[in-house]
């Protein structure tokens, strides 16, 4: 079941899942430049040090001047975007269809991003995922998370525009790198809400049928994750491969991979409060078809076509 791809449109633990054997990656350099080494610290690295604050959110006080100041400004020892992007993401994507960065934007500026995607929660501004073409199944038993679009320019969503912007930078970074795709344009950004009942979302692909996305970047901010109480990992089973990728949706980790059928993926349950920001960046090409295919089928139906999202990266 494809997951929408925008307002007005439509590893880990191991584990055994469903016959196949979790996911290591293989020695260094065996996928392209410290590939093996980088993707399984990210992977491994323990999750985030205890904290005072217990619970999603970010308290407001003397402090928060200070952490403003930082968001802007990469920490000591912070891996470049461009050298990023060519050193592991690239490579990652190429070798495993999947790549996870820990620490990715910091402390500060993750911070802000959680105050943010909590007042929009708390303020009533997320509704129940949909399907883009849920006929007789109700869309709550395949997935259980609310959502609203953001474009990052909204009112207490600048630090959530600054993630979209880091993001674009590094997907640029990539251009023409990323299994020859052109990407020049994305969605607005997801934010989601697991609301802790137990709801997840049913195995699927978020583009089985060519609407041109072709990466997936999931933004994780949950602090403390525990996911043997809390539940709520994102399993990913690649294509033709004898394993299940378990990702763990713990606070400031970025999480790309294939939107297409290479990357079936669910959230399992999730039994607190669970946070995730998703954009979708899209091939132009296949976005192009996609777009003809609309606007042929609407004219045969007599219906004005809707307005698509299409903004992308700057």
């Amino acid at each position: 079941m494809a997951e929408e791809a925008g307002p007005s449109e439509p590893l880990g633990v191991p584990r055994r899942a469903m016959g196949r054997e979790s996911w290591e990656p293989g020695p260094p350099g065996s996928c392209g430049p410290a590939v093996g080494g980088l993707l399984w610290l990210a992977l491994s690295s323990p999750v985030e040090a205890k904290r005072r604050r217990p619970e999603n959110g970010d308290a407001e006080g003397p402090g928060l001047a200070k952490r403003q100041r930082a968001a802007a400004e990469p920490g000591p020892g912070r891996v470049p975007v461009g050298q990023l992007a060519l050193d592991y993401v690239v490579p990652c994507l190429g070798c495993y269809g999947i790549c996870v960065k820990d620490g990715f934007l910091g402390e500060a500026l993750g911070a802000q991003i959680l105050a943010e995607v909590v007042g929009l929660h708390q303020g009533g501004k997320l509704r129940d995922g949909q399907l883009v073409s849920a006929r007789t199944v109700p869309s709550r038993s395949i997935r259980g998370d609310q959502i609203a679009w953001v474009e990052g320019r909204e009112v207490g969503c600048r630090a959530i525009g600054a993630l979209m912007a880091r993001v674009d930078e590094l997907i640029l970074h990539c251009a023409g790198k990323l299994g020859g795709y052109d990407i020049t344009g994305r969605t607005k950004a997801m934010v989601a809400c697991y609301p802790g009942n137990g709801m997840g979302y049913v195995r699927h692909v978020d583009n089985p049928n060519g609407d041109g996305r072709c990466v997936t970047c999931i933004y994780y901010l949950n602090r403390q994750w525990d996911s043997k109480v809390h539940g709520g990992i994102l399993q990913i089973y690649p294509e033709g491969r004898p394993v299940v990728a378990n990702i763990e949706p713990i606070f400031d980790r970025l999480l790309l991979f294939w939107s297409d059928r290479r990357n079936p993926h669910e959230v399992k349950p999730a039994y607190t409060t669970r946070y995730a920001i998703t954009v979708w960046y899209f091939d132009s090409k296949e976005r192009a078809e996609a777009k003809g295919r609309h606007r042929l089928a609407t004219a045969q139906k007599d219906i004005p076509p809707p307005t698509l999202q299409t903004g992308g990266p700057t």
